[in-house]
C-alpha cells in the first residue's frame, strides 16, 4: 500500500466529519500543532492478567483499588493504549483495561468479530469479574461498546467517559459520497472481499499506516512493537478487518445502524454523569463536534486536553488521565 494511501486516510476522515456533521471552519494549521510535544513513556509496567469468558481467555491490565473503572479500546489497539492514562485514577479506583476478544493478548476464537460478538465478550468480562457500579471509559469502537453496555445495563453503570468515538452524529454515515472521495473509496475497499483482505490482512494497513498517522508524535519502536504483536500473522488480523466493515454506511450493515441509532436515542435520555474528552484537531470528534453532545446529553462535562489526533492517549496521556481522575473525584 503506497504511502499516499494512509495520508488519504487522515485527510479523508477530516473531510468526512466536516462534510457530514459539523462543517468545520477552513483556515491555517491549528495552533495546537505548534505546541511542544509531551514526552510519552512507551514502557508497559503492568502485568497482564487473564480470565475465561465464554470459551476464550480475555487479557486485561489492572491497577489500584476501589470502585471499578473499565477502559475499552478500539481498532487496532489494545489495553496497552491506556498504560499511561490508568495510573491517575488508581489511587481511589480499581482500574481495568480489557483486550477485546481477538485483539491484544486475548484469544482469537473462530467468530465473525462483529460488534455483537465484542459486546457479548465485554458484557461477559464484566460479569466474570463480578464488577458492580462500573464507570466505563471508551475510545473509537470502544466508546460505542461502552455506550451500548450503559444503554442495556443502566443499573450497573455509575458514569461514562468517551473520546474519539464511533458514535452519532458522525455515524451512521448516509453514503460513501458523504465521506468524501478518498475516504469513500477507502471504505469501499475495506468492504470489498478482495481489496479489504489485501489492505488489512496482507498489508496490515491499520497497524502499519493508519495508527501511526493518527498520532501527533512519532511512535517509537517499543510502541510499534506492542501494537504489532497481536497481528504478526495474516490469520491474526481478522478482527482488524471486521471493524471497518462494521461501520454503517448507506444503511449497511443494518445491525450497526440499529446500535448507533439506539445509542443516539439513549444519549438524549440518560441521567448518568458523562465526561467527553477531546483534543485539537482530533479526527472523528473534533472541537466543532462538542456542542452537539453538550446539547444532547443532560449531565455532560467536557475536558479539552490539548493537541492530539485520533489516538489522544498517545498524544496527551497525562492530561487525559488527570481529566478522568478529577471527574471521578467529583462524581463519587
Amino acid at each position: 500500500m503506497k504511502k499516499i494511501l494512509f495520508t488519504h486516510v487522515l485527510t479523508g476522515l477530516f473531510a468526512m466529519v466536516a462534510f457530514h456533521s459539523f462543517a468545520l471552519a477552513q483556515g491555517p494549521e491549528p495552533a495546537a500543532y505548534k505546541l511542544p510535544r509531551t514526552v510519552v513513556s512507551e514502557a508497559l509496567n503492568m502485568e497482564r492478567k487473564y480470565i475465561h469468558v465464554k470459551v476464550s481467555k480475555i487479557a486485561y491490565l489492572e491497577m489500584g483499588q476501589g470502585k471499578p473503572v473499565i477502559y475499552i479500546h478500539g481498532n487496532p489497539t489494545s489495553s496497552y493504549l491506556w498504560r499511561n492514562v490508568m495510573p491517575y485514577a488508581a489511587k481511589d479506583h480499581r482500574n481495568i483495561a480489557i483486550d477485546l476478544i481477538g485483539m491484544g493478548a486475548s484469544e482469537k476464537p473462530d467468530i465473525a468479530y462483529s460488534f455483537a460478538d465484542h459486546y457479548r465478550y465485554v458484557s461477559g468480562f464484566i460479569d466474570a469479574l463480578g464488577l458492580k457500579q462500573v464507570t466505563l471509559v471508551g475510545h473509537d469502537w470502544g466508546a460505542a461498546l461502552a455506550w451500548e453496555y450503559a444503554r442495556r445495563n443502566p443499573g450497573n453503570v455509575s458514569g461514562l467517559v468517551f473520546m474519539e468515538g464511533v458514535l452519532p452524529p458522525g455515524f451512521p454515515v448516509p453514503s460513501y459520497d458523504a465521506m468524501g472521495k478518498d475516504m469513500g473509496d477507502m471504505f469501499r475497499g475495506f468492504k470489498d472481499p478482495d481489496q479489504g483482505r489485501q489492505m488489512v490482512i496482507d498489508n496490515n494497513m491499520f497497524v502499519e499506516q493508519v495508527l501511526p498517522s493518527m498520532v501527533n508524535r512519532k511512535l517509537g519502536d517499543e510502541a510499534m512493537k506492542a501494537y504489532r504483536a497481536p497481528y504478526l500473522s495474516k490469520a491474526s488480523r481478522k478482527p482488524v478487518l471486521a471493524w471497518p466493515r462494521e461501520v454503517p454506511i448507506g444503511g449497511s450493515p443494518a445491525s450497526s445502524v440499529k446500535v448507533l441509532n439506539g445509542i443516539g436515542d439513549f444519549m438524549g435520555k440518560t441521567q448518568m454523569p458523562v465526561l467527553l474528552v477531546y483534543a485539537d484537531p482530533g479526527v472523528i470528534l473534533p472541537p466543532a463536534a462538542v456542542p452537539w453532545y453538550v446539547n444532547k446529553i443532560a449531565h455532560l462535562e467536557t475536558a479539552f486536553v490539548g493537541q492530539g489526533l485520533h489516538f489522544i492517549q498517545e498524544d496527551q496521556p497525562e492530561a487525559t488521565g488527570l481529566a478522568i481522575a478529577d471527574w471521578l473525584r467529583r462524581h463519587p
